[in-house]
C-alpha cells in the first residue's frame, strides 16, 4: 500500500551549503499493517510524513500509495490517504460535527453522503457523546479524536500518524492505542514517533531513521536478535549511537 524508493530531501542554508533531512530512504508498509517509523527528533520523520502526504516534493526518489504516485498524482495520494499531524489544527470555535461536515467536503464527500461519512468517523473515533461539542472546550486526548476522524472521513486505505500520543496522558495513550490497533486490521498504518511503547505496543514492524537515513528494519524481534539487545529500548540506543 506505501512503496518509498530512495527519498532524499536536502535544504540550502543561509550559508549556502545543503544538508540531508533525508538521506534514500526506503520501506513499504502492506495492507493491514501497522509499521512504526522510529526515531529521535529532527531524524527526519516529520519530513517523510510532509513528502508522502504531498506537502513537500522529495529533492530525489519518489513513493507510490495504493497505486498512485506522489510525482504524478498528488490528488490520488490525497484520496488515499488519511493524515493526523502532531499538532492538529483545529478551529477552537466550532462544534465536532461541524468541523467534521466542513471537512469532509473540502476532501470531496458529496452532499448525500456527507452525514453519513461524519457519523462513521465520530463512531469510530469515539466521539459520539462529544458531537456537538465545542472543540476549544474539549481535553486534548479528544482533539486528537477530532483530528483521527477528520483522517477517516473518506474511508482512505492509507493511515499515517504523526506522534498521536504525545501530551496525553496514561489512559488516553491507553484508548489511542485501542483504536489504532483497530484501524489497523484493514488499513496500512504508518506511525511515526520517537516514544518507544508506542512502537512496541502497536508495530508488527519498526523502520528506525537517524540523521535522515534508515539505520535498521524489521520486527521488533528480529531487530533484538540481531542486534544482541535485550529490548526495543536497547536497540533504539544501539542504532543511533553508531
Amino acid at each position: 500500500m506505501i512503496s518509498v524508493r530512495g527519498v532524499t530531501k536536502r535544504y540550502g542554508s543561509a550559508r549556502g551549503d545543503i544538508r540531508p533531512a533525508l538521506d534514500d530512504v526506503s520501506f513499504e508498509v502492506e495492507k493491514a499493517e501497522i509499521v512504526g517509523l522510529l526515531g529521535p527528533n529532527g531524524a527526519g520523520k516529520t519530513t517523510l510524513m510532509r513528502i508522502l502526504s504531498c506537502f513537500l516534493t522529495p529533492t530525489r526518489g519518489t513513493a507510490v500509495l495504493a497505486g498512485c504516485s506522489i510525482a504524478d498524482d498528488t490528488r490520488g495520494v490525497r484520496r488515499a490517504l488519511g493524515y493526523l499531524p502532531e499538532a492538529v489544527p483545529l478551529p477552537p470555535e466550532m462544534r465536532v460535527t461541524e468541523y467534521l461536515g466542513f471537512r469532509a467536503a473540502l476532501k470531496g464527500v458529496t452532499r448525500d453522503k456527507r452525514r453519513a461519512a461524519v457519523d462513521d468517523a465520530i463512531g469510530i473515533a469515539g466521539l459520539g457523546d462529544r458531537r456537538t461539542q465545542i472543540i476549544g472546550t474539549l481535553s486534548r486526548g479528544y482533539r486528537q479524536r477530532v483530528g483521527l476522524a477528520d483522517a477517516l472521513l473518506a474511508r482512505p486505505p492509507i493511515l499515517i500518524l504523526d506522534e498521536p500520543t504525545v501530551g496525553l496522558d496514561p489512559n488516553q495513550i491507553r484508548d489511542t492505542h485501542a483504536l489504532i490497533r483497530e484501524l489497523g486490521r484493514e488499513r496500512a498504518v504508518l506511525l511515526s514517533t520517537h516514544i518507544l511503547s508506542d512502537v512496541e505496543a502497536l508495530s508488527g514492524r519498526v523502520v528506525i531513521v537517524d540523521r535522515g537515513r534508515v539505520k535498521e528494519s524489521g520486527t521488533p524481534a528480529a531487530l533484538r536478535e540481531r542486534l544482541g539487545a535485550a529490548s526495543l529500548d536497547e536497540v533504539f540506543a544501539k542504532v543511533t549511537a553508531s
